[in-house]
């Protein structure tokens, strides 16, 4: 789909794109949905005819193309059921993500006499998950040597490993998010993360892997932004964050959890099926990608962040600024987004391979020297930066429910609102095993004044921590929209971490399943947003003043 980005902002509505009449002024309720087709321009004559037009379903812009790929055949194969008693395997990719044409240098270490590489695009063909597209011959095996630690800011790197292979991208490669499984001869196996993108893609949807928060967790070789061992660098003192933590990570290092995945699993994949089962038209990429090509934000009507998605660089945070300016909606998918403040930098091995951040402004060397959008204090809001997120979200990040504590529910706040329909849900209403993990919290003084809450569910303190207030005993999550007053542009925030998990359809098991109401409400989000500046369509409607108890 071809959307043309002019001084006006994004199109309005796949009707536009088309040139056929405008959408409705209300949205109808997802069960009197028809899918429509839009209008296009007819390219070529004669045997040459034009590709399917995407058209708007009951869950957003359909594109026949991605329906089509999620036809071909698919395969469990991609998961990882068991391990061998004894033995490992364990790698990293040269870049975190890659075009067609491009090659992949991967780096295995392993006890395994042999192994070998199988890459899988993830999407949901026929509920299997996933489709193979390339398998390589069977590598020799290497125990590689250990990974360094940089003195003083305790950087874990293994740019010193031979590379095992080169993955060549071909165009077999569709765009999307992968896994590449390695297999080693003994049974080992583990993943390896790689989006494939396309770089000239105009589809509605952007989906922005998380690659600068799960480097920013990944504890290989024994330091992260927030673990660390030893004694104290760099001067600090104190208990938060930790004094012995890595200042710079690098991404030449496999991932500590998740099999070689960290949280994909759960805080991406989930929307990226659900995404792939509806035909959404999807592009993908990663913050890193963002973050060197900025301007392919303003060629897409949605830019969604999915979930934990809470390091991001200025250029990644300048590029969505100016994207809703221009009308391209947001949807932030989990809580606690754009909280730390990273910047990235070269290692042996390429461009942007090492993410920095000191999380303590007067550590970093730049501080003083006036690049100040670039100085790595704990938060954007932390001095000399001193630029507070909240006016840009809706919220802002206000604590976490308790690991060992079980989901809390969702309540609905203003069940009058679009995202609402067809679930039947009333003011009130509890959505059972939502809310966990990290949560967002509306504050008065510094959010939208248009910010309409959508959701707003009681946290008890007994099961949660937070440093944003608390109202009898309880602090809150809560879900909100606004609408920019110039361009148009929608905002997102769904309010807690875990949305995009509770996607995953329960298995046949006792207990609350938040499934079925969860994909309709994200449904409704990218069907509004998906059609363009979702103010022309469904403005906020502002209510966070009637909030009660006052200020929560």
């Amino acid at each position: 789909m071809v959307l043309a980005v002019a001084a006006g902002g994004v199109g309005f509505g796949l009707s536009q794109v088309g040139g056929g009449a405008p959408g409705p002024a209300k949205s109808t309720t997802a069960a009197s949905r028809a899918a429509a087709p839009t209008s296009a321009a007819t390219r070529g004559s004669g045997r040459h005819h034009a590709p399917p037009k995407d058209y708007l379903g009951p869950d957003g812009v359909v594109s026949p193309a991605i329906v089509a790929e999620n036809r071909k055949p698919g395969t469990t194969a991609w998961e990882i059921t068991h391990q061998p008693a004894t033995g490992s395997i364990q790698g990293w990719a040269s870049t975190t993500y890659a075009a067609a044409g491009q090659n992949v240098g991967l780096y295995v270490t392993t006890t395994a006499t042999t192994f070998r590489v199988i890459a899988y695009r993830m999407g949901y063909y026929q509920g299997k998950g996933a489709r193979q597209i390339w398998e390589s011959k069977p590598e020799r095996g290497q125990v590689q040597p250990a990974c360094t630690v940089t003195p003083g800011v305790n950087m874990v790197t293994c740019d010193d490993w031979h590379r095992s292979l080169t993955m060549h991208v071909t165009d077999a490669f569709v765009q999307g998010d992968y896994l590449l499984k390695l297999v080693g001869s003994g049974g080992q196996q583990s993943y390896v993360l790689l989006t494939v993108w396309n770089p000239s893609s105009t589809a509605t949807y952007l989906v922005v892997a998380r690659s600068l928060t799960e480097e920013g967790w990944n504890t290989y070789g024994g330091y992260s932004y927030y673990e660390g061992q030893g004694a104290c660098t760099l001067g600090q003192t104190g208990s938060y964050p930790p004094c012995n933590r890595a200042r710079i990570v690098s991404f030449d290092r496999p991932m500590a959890t998740g099999e070689g995945a960290s949280d994909f699993l759960g805080d991406e994949y989930p929307l990226v099926r659900f995404m792939e089962e509806h035909g959404l038209d999807a592009a993908y990429v990663t913050d890193v990608t963002v973050s060197e090509h900025p301007s392919i934000v303003l060629r897409h009507r949605v830019y969604i962040s999915p979930g934990h998605d809470e390091t991001w660089t200025t250029i990644e945070r300048n590029a969505v600024e100016g994207a809703i300016a221009h009308g391209v909606n947001v949807a932030f998918m989990g809580a606690a987004p754009m909280v730390r403040h990273a910047r990235l930098q070269s290692s042996p091995i390429g461009i942007d391979r090492e993410e920095v951040d000191y999380r303590t402004s007067t550590e970093d060397p730049t501080n003083g020297t006036g690049h100040t959008a670039t100085v790595t204090g704990n938060t954007f809001a932390t001095p000399p930066v001193s630029s507070p997120p909240t006016g840009l979200i809706g919220g802002e990040y206000s604590g976490y429910v308790d690991t060992d504590a079980a989901a809390l529910p969702f309540v609905v706040y203003d069940a009058s609102s679009w995202i609402f329909d067809g679930t039947g849900l009333k003011d009130g209403s509890a959505v059972p095993d939502v809310v966990r993990s990290d949560i967002q919290h509306v504050d008065p003084t510094a959010s939208p004044t248009d910010l309409q809450v959508l959701g707003h569910s009681p946290i008890p303190l007994t099961s949660s921590y937070t440093n944003q207030g608390e109202w009898d005993g309880d602090t809150y999550s809560d879900m909100t929209y606004y609408t920019d007053p110039a361009s148009k542009a929608g905002i997102f925030e769904s309010g807690t971490v875990s949305w995009i998990s509770r996607l995953t359809v329960c298995e046949k098991a006792p207990g609350p399943c938040p499934a079925t109401e969860v994909a309709r409400i994200t449904g409704n989000l990218l069907r509004l947003f998906g059609q363009g500046p979702a103010g022309k369509l469904e403005p906020s409607v502002a209510n966070a003043a009637q909030v009660t108890p006052a200020g929560s």
